[in-house]
């Protein structure tokens, strides 16, 4: 029912996440239930859900639990502040540095890996050359001085996909520019798309399928959640299936 409190079983349910934790997040102030039950129970608000979902959101992102207790407080008082946008645009500014370090990286690797190639071919011969070629085949996705393929094909080729070009293409077609959030987990990403649009759901049932016999990674999972549908990876390869999505909601894909 809506505006129905909810037991601390039930809110743990409903996200996926222990007891303990909740209680956790009371202790340090971030969670209030509303009343406790005749019997003893915390009751917490239905807002007690948003409330829990934007926590464990700025943690996946960093944020320290003072700085998310400080968001909390910003709430509904006419806007976060100067501090609270301070701390925000900080962690936005961390992750950038990051990820300018990473795709530098990136970039001189794969020149790295083609004069070693040509290195290697010179001196060790032809069969020795082919296998640093395959190698840099598979990391840079490019073949010799050819006109590189679309960041998506390449995506497709590490992933070994075996979708045809045209359920490929219908399945893009679905997934191309939703909204979507990506967390790391433990042995994988989990991406959700918001919304309850009803041709994203089987275009991920569809890539989930077609990775079934991957050796690569363990077969992804789709799971219907409260804010939309759940596509979650998992494996040291995983990490291809972010890329993949983070590409389709990009206006380039």
């Amino acid at each position: 029912m809506p505006g129905k409190p909810l037991t601390i079983g039930a809110l743990a349910r409903r996200l996926n996440v222990s007891t303990s934790a909740l209680r956790f997040y009371e202790r340090e102030g971030l969670l209030v239930p509303a009343r406790r039950s005749a019997s003893g129970y915390r009751l917490y608000p239905p807002g007690a859900e948003k409330t829990l979902l934007f926590i464990r959101r700025a943690q996946r992102l960093g944020f320290a639990l003072s700085d998310i207790r400080l968001l909390l407080q910003a709430e509904g008082k006419g806007g976060a502040g100067s501090n609270v946008m301070d701390i925000a645009e900080q962690r936005f500014l961390d992750i950038e540095r990051r990820l300018t370090e990473m795709l530098v990286l990136r970039h001189e690797l794969e020149f790295f890996l083609e004069d070693l190639t040509d290195r290697v071919g010179r001196v060790a011969g032809g069969q020795a050359g082919r296998l640093y070629r395959d190698l840099l085949d598979r990391v840079c996705s490019h073949d010799g001085h050819r006109k590189a393929a679309s960041p998506l094909t390449r995506l497709m080729q590490r992933l070994g996909c075996a979708l045809a070009g045209a359920e490929r293409e219908k399945v893009f077609a679905a997934l191309r520019g939703r909204h979507l959030h990506i967390w790391r987990d433990d042995d994988g990403y989990s991406i959700l798309f918001t919304g309850r649009d009803r041709g994203v759901e089987p275009a991920l049932r569809q890539l989930a399928a077609s990775e079934a016999d991957c050796h690569a990674h363990v077969e992804p999972h789709v799971s219907e959640a409260e804010e939309g549908w759940l596509f979650q990876a998992r494996g040291p390869n995983a990490f291809l299936f972010a890329q993949l999505f983070l590409a389709l909601e990009s206006a380039e894909a």
